[in-house]
């Protein structure tokens, strides 16, 4: 079941007087200043027109939101970074709610805790953790929205030494469909807190979370890049080398046009190459001895590697994307890369803008350590997620970016270990969130049923209640 805004549909003016009455944040029409702002979302391949935005700015704000959007009858999105390659943070014709005036972040240093709201930025959480030495695992880009990366999962720099984010999720606060404000966590309606770790944004409104943090200050981090025909020699070292190397080392396979700026020297600017994205966490005294084997291996054009300051490296990237950029995804699960699978790598890894990439991530290390039942997240075995980009400026080059990345992900395909992470994929039906979920979907279809029996909340990776 699925609730649809009729074509049709008229938003009742005087419900819609009595919520801007009552609203502590914004309360946007089509008609008010600054609704194309409001609207617009990170991938500027998405244009939807919502017929109303509220940003809220507490939880009864949330509470309000939700129950305004239900009594009318509209489709509800909501949006913590708006960094939802599938447009998920908005919708046409309905209700979006904007958690990005609830930005706080409290740490407690003694308990190496942070309370996070649903609308902060991962900038905002290194920000407030760093200035204790203390890090949550989380991401790669600083502006994504903490929200919707750690429900789906939470990939990032730290994986292997300290696992996804949800494995560092204590409890959540959970605005539901009734309205009702509830605490989740392994105490406290265990099936829930067991649900969004990884299950998205299905079963209501995460307002905060509550997240472990670990004493990760300074990092020894940076590319190593080789030229684009060493591709299949680097992808089969490093699967090898990854698998054996120590935890607090991570690093990432990625094919890419080296970006026309500092600090990447002029002879490689806008040169297609591969590379390995290093994070080395552990104790700095040990970090020559992690990285002598890389230095050993091959002939890099450049190694990138240096001390930096953990919040800087999490920005690296941000540059490259910005607001409004458009983009496309294609992403998969996946093991072995055998000779095939890396041959097909290859024959894809010309990237077609200076914006487009793939990159495959390792997930083993800590993540193995978590049981494929424990979290709605089933995918404990496998060793890698890979997504493939395609991105640029130019909304003229939509087309091409898109023809790009789905011809890649097709041909990847047959080596899947079956699905892909969730925060990866674009809308690609039913069967595509099943494949990702695997046994773990029937359970959480229950869980829907019993917190979001009417699918509300189904602007998302969607699980249908049972």
């Amino acid at each position: 079941m699925t609730t649809q805004t009729p074509p049709d549909m008229r938003i009742d003016e005087r419900a819609l007087e009595g919520l801007r009455a009552t609203f502590r944040g914004d309360v946007i029409g089509t008609e008010d200043p600054g609704y194309d702002d409001a609207r617009r979302v990170q991938n500027g391949m998405i244009d939807r027109h919502p017929a109303l935005i509220v940003r809220a700015a507490d939880v009864a704000d949330v509470i309000a939101a939700i129950g305004f959007g239900r009594d009318q009858g509209l489709d509800i999105a909501v949006r913590s970074g708006g960094h939802s390659a599938p447009g998920f943070g908005t919708i046409d014709d309905g209700l979006v709610i904007d958690l990005s005036r609830m930005r706080g972040v409290r740490v407690d240093p003694v308990a190496r805790t942070a309370r996070v709201e649903g609308g902060a930025l991962l900038g905002d959480v290194d920000h407030a953790t760093h200035a204790f030495g203390l890090a949550v695992p989380a991401g790669i880009i600083s502006n994504t929205g903490i929200g919707g990366l750690a429900l789906g999962g939470g990939v990032g720099h730290l994986t292997r030494k300290l696992g996804l984010t949800i494995d560092n999720l204590i409890e959540a606060d959970v605005v539901l469909v009734t309205g009702e404000l509830v605490t989740a966590s392994a105490d406290t309606n265990p099936d829930l807190f067991w649900a969004i770790r990884g299950g998205g944004g299905n079963f209501g409104v995460v307002t905060s979370f509550l997240f472990r943090l670990h004493p990760v200050s300074t990092v020894v981090a940076g590319p190593t890049l080789y030229a684009l025909e060493d591709a299949a020699e680097v992808l089969g070292w490093w699967q090898d080398f990854i698998a054996q190397a120590p935890e607090e080392l991570n690093g990432f396979f990625v094919f890419l046009i080296v970006p026309p700026a500092a600090p990447f020297p002029p002879e490689l600017q806008m040169r297609q190459v591969c590379g390995i994205v290093w994070t080395y966490s552990g104790p700095a005294e040990k970090a020559d001895e992690v990285f002598a084997p890389i230095k050993a291996f091959g002939s890099p054009l450049l190694y990138g590697v240096q001390p930096l300051p953990l919040p800087a490296w999490q920005a690296a990237f941000d540059g490259l994307y910005p607001k409004g950029a458009q983009m496309y995804w294609r992403a998969e699960f996946l093991n072995e890369l055998s000779d095939e699978a890396i041959a097909t790598q290859v024959e894809h890894g010309a990237v077609p803008t200076v914006q487009s990439t793939s990159h495959i991530y390792p997930i083993d290390g800590a993540v193995h350590r978590v049981g494929p039942g424990d979290t709605a997240w089933s995918q404990r075995d496998v060793r890698f997620t890979q997504v493939v980009l395609g991105a640029d400026g130019d909304p003229a080059n939509a087309g091409m970016i898109k023809d790009w990345a789905v011809r890649f992900g097709d041909d990847i395909r047959p080596f899947s270990a079956g699905g892909a992470y969730t925060n990866f994929i674009m809308d690609e039906g039913q069967e595509r969130v099943r494949a990702t979920y695997r046994d773990n979907y029937d359970r959480l279809a229950r869980i829907k049923a019993r917190y979001d029996p009417k699918n509300l909340f189904h602007i998302n990776q969607n699980i249908r209640p049972s």
